[in-house]
C-alpha cells in the first residue's frame, strides 16, 4: 500500500475526530500518523480521503489513541495487530477492486 493513506474516524451525527496513517514498507518500519484532527479538520481529512477514493475505518478507540500520537510518528507497537488487521482488509478490497478492473 505504497504512498496511500488510510483513515480513522469517531462518527456520531458529525465526526469528531479523525485520523490518517500512511504505509510504505519501503521506507518505514510501521504506519506513520499524517494527519489528525477534530471538528471540522476531521471533516476535512474525511472528504479528502473521500475524494481520492482512500478506504475508511471507523473505530472510535482506535482513533483517539491515534490522536494522541504527533504528527510524522509511528505508531506506536501495541497498535501493531489492530492496524495490521485493518491493513489486511485493505489490501484485500484493493485486490478484489483490481480483479474486478
Amino acid at each position: 500500500m505504497t504512498g496511500k493513506r488510510m483513515h480513522m474516524t469517531e462518527k456520531n451525527k458529525h465526526i469528531k475526530k479523525a485520523a490518517a496513517l500512511q504505509y510504505d514498507a519501503e521506507t518505514s518500519e510501521a504506519p506513520v500518523l499524517k494527519a489528525k484532527g477534530n471538528g471540522v479538520a476531521a471533516r476535512n481529512i474525511i472528504n479528502i480521503a473521500q475524494e481520492h477514493n482512500i478506504p475508511i475505518h471507523k473505530d472510535p478507540s482506535l482513533v483517539e489513541v491515534l490522536t494522541k500520537i504527533d504528527l510524522e510518528q509511528q505508531i506506536p507497537p501495541e497498535l501493531y495487530a489492530v492496524v495490521a488487521e485493518i491493513l489486511a482488509m485493505v489490501y484485500q478490497l484493493e485486490k478484489q477492486a483490481e480483479d474486478h478492473e
